[in-house]
């Protein structure tokens, strides 16, 4: 994996996105909701959820509802980000929506921090369609 956020696998990325991206819509974020926005087992987001949060990037309220810490919150939207970009390059040249979103997945994770800034740069300075 190329991201550089102290070492998180893309998976733990992953779960740190779907965090942000289910409270986005909902407000509220339970396990099950990640479960579901991932299609993975309620066990496997236990564990996942557990381990992020003994390393700092999310904490559970006193109702179970699950907040990223500051640290959690920077990581998923710097994830986010990378997601939507590469997404919308994608649906820009024509690949299917559906195909889009799962490479646009793989993608967000597969580059250093300074190469997506110098692939943002150079679509915002040549006005690339996204």
């Amino acid at each position: 994996m190329m991201t550089e956020h102290e070492g998180l696998k893309s998976s733990a990325e992953d779960y740190l996105e779907a965090i942000l991206v289910e409270e986005s819509r909902h407000g509220q974020v339970r396990s099950i909701d990640v479960a579901q926005h991932l299609n993975v087992t309620k066990p496997s987001v236990s564990v996942a959820i557990h381990t992020l949060e003994k390393k700092g990037y999310l904490y559970f309220d006193d109702d179970k509802f699950v907040h990223l810490t500051e640290e959690g919150r920077s990581v998923a939207e710097k994830i986010y980000e990378r997601h939507r970009f590469f997404k919308s390059v994608l649906l820009a040249i024509g690949v299917e929506d559906t195909t889009a979103e799962d490479e646009a997945c793989q993608m967000e994770h597969a580059i250093s921090d300074n190469t997506f800034s110098l692939m943002k740069r150079y679509c915002e300075n040549n006005a690339c369609a996204v």
